[in-house]
């Protein structure tokens, strides 16, 4: 049996941080899903196709990484792909505040799945996509916080 990860969000944009989830999950995992949603409660800054693109773009060379899109329930997700577990990167005590409850619930649902907290590394812990976008909406440079593949389809977006 292959072990399947899952790690979802909605990686607007896909930042350094969640890069380095990421190539830090796959150490744990024979296959990691990445699971790409819309949330409605924060304003885009690139369509839901765009985010999978480019998360695509960024893990091309990573190996046994998967890119899709997902609405609902992460658990139902993690369930639909065979996953044993779900990464959850945990930037600050208050990540963990917001975080804690969420693994109760989906343990609850799916008790077959785990949630695995990976805390980021120092160089990351203080980049948040929604900071990024602010940023980048103020006309500030954002080379320091995501890859120059990201860099430049965020300028493109500013134009």
């Amino acid at each position: 049996m292959s072990r399947i990860g899952v790690y979802t969000g909605t990686f607007d944009p896909p930042t350094l941080g969640h890069l380095d989830i990421i190539r830090r999950t796959l150490t744990l995992c024979d296959r990691l899903v990445l699971g790409v949603a819309n949330n409605s409660s924060k304003s885009p800054f690139f369509t839901l196709e765009e985010r999978v693109d480019l998360l695509r773009q960024e893990t091309a060379g990573l190996g046994a990484v998967e890119v899709r899109e997902f609405s609902g329930l992460a658990v139902d997700f993690a369930r639909s792909v065979g996953a044993r577990f779900i990464v959850r990167g945990l930037r600050s005590g208050s990540d963990l505040d917001y975080e804690s409850p969420m693994a109760a619930m989906n343990a609850t649902m799916a008790p077959e799945i785990e949630t695995i907290f990976l805390a980021a590394a120092p160089a990351f812990a203080h980049i948040a996509s929604s900071l990024v976008k602010d940023v980048a909406r103020g006309g500030g440079v954002v080379d320091l916080f995501v890859s120059p593949t990201v860099a430049a389809q965020i300028r493109a977006h500013t134009r």
